[in-house]
């Protein structure tokens, strides 16, 4: 559309765009949007698509989110997820194959994910799990044995350090407001801000890092209601980490949505604003590739042992076993994950109703 039809920058440009938000931490599709707004009309072009991209999903989860407040214990809402539960399951194991099948190229890749995979299932934060990849990484993995995109050719462009002064400034002031007025709501912010720095490779690598400082070191939720949260993040036409505004309206009311849903992205966007500029140099660099490359190598690890975990969480009988069958099968031959969904939330009320 931005390419073809609208015609607000051209083909390679774009390929450059996807290249980059492939590479840095965040949702992907989110931070492409951003990059054709401040490719065609600057920081406020991509400030403008970033919202614009982000904004249907946000309305959707925060009207998702009231709902299963007060709908939550009703029987067809509690079979609905019951075998949904299962079905988020299939939709991560699938992640995990997807990112497998992109990062692991030989045995050093591998072992590095199952270093990971190790460290992450003994309870170590996944954070220095990630710093522990991007070592061995930088050690051991060799040039071209990483996933990152070739270099392309240099996109003109100015550097964005005049809009960075007035972003980073507002974040701090915001945090500052949130440390005086709400320290749970700060606590929330920092957190989700922190996660969305370290998810390397996509939306879906913020999961295990949710799971992990949520549900496992603070207890704010339980692991079944996280699972609920992300099987309603796959209804709403954004990424998978619109499940913080879920996460932040159970936590802190509409207010903690909407702060959950800034934090979360924040960091992906300031990334897009400030690394674009420089981003043929860092694509360039064997060392940055390198570590790259582990640290998308440790993700591979950090949703396997999500999936294991999420796993021995259910009780798996029949219509569990036939319902994630059947949505991994559907994953793999490509159909529609929003179908997907769907379809397999009129099976579960059927089945377990």
């Amino acid at each position: 559309m931005a390419v073809e039809n609208k015609r607000w920058l051209d083909a390679e440009t774009f390929n450059h765009g996807v290249a980059l938000c492939q590479t840095i931490p965040g949702a992907t599709a989110m931070q492409t949007a951003a990059y054709v707004g401040l490719k065609s009309r600057g920081v406020i072009g991509a400030t403008a698509s970033f919202i614009g991209f982000s904004l249907p999903a946000f309305l959707l989860m925060m009207t998702l989110a009231a709902l299963y407040t007060r709908a939550n214990n009703l029987p067809i809402v509690l079979s609905a997820f019951n075998g949904l539960q299962a079905i988020i399951i299939a939709i991560i194991a699938n992640a995990t194959f997807l990112f497998g099948r992109t990062a692991l190229k030989n045995r050093g890749t591998a072992a590095i994910a199952g270093l990971a995979t190790a460290l992450f299932g003994l309870g170590i934060n996944p954070i220095f799990v990630i710093f522990i990849a991007a070592l061995f990484g930088f050690l051991f993995i060799k040039p071209g044995q990483t996933s990152s995109n070739p270099p392309v050719d240099s996109v003109p462009t100015q550097t964005n350090i005049r809009p960075l002064l007035i972003i980073l400034p507002t974040a701090l002031i915001g945090f500052l407001l949130l440390y005086i007025f709400a320290p749970t709501l700060f606590d929330l912010a920092i957190l989700l801000f922190r996660i969305d720095l370290f998810a390397f490779g996509g939306g879906f690598a913020s999961i295990p890092l949710m799971l992990h400082e949520i549900v496992e070191v603070r207890h704010w939720m339980d692991g079944t209601t996280f699972m609920n949260g992300i099987v309603l993040g796959q209804v709403t036409p954004g990424p998978i980490v619109i499940t913080a505004t879920f996460i932040g309206y159970l936590l802190g009311g509409p207010l903690g949505g909407v702060i959950a849903t800034v934090s979360i992205f924040l960091p992906s966007f300031t990334l897009v604003v400030a690394l674009s500029p420089y981003f043929d140099r860092l694509q360039t660099s064997r060392y940055f590739n390198k570590v790259i490359g582990g640290i998308l190598c440790s993700f591979v690890g950090l949703l396997l042992t999500t999936t294991i975990r999420f796993a021995l969480g259910i009780q798996w009988d029949m219509p569990h076993i036939l319902l994630a069958s059947g949505v991994l099968t559907a994953l793999l031959l490509k159909v529609d994950i929003l179908w997907v969904v769907v379809i397999g939330t009129s099976a579960s009320i059927l089945m377990l109703t």
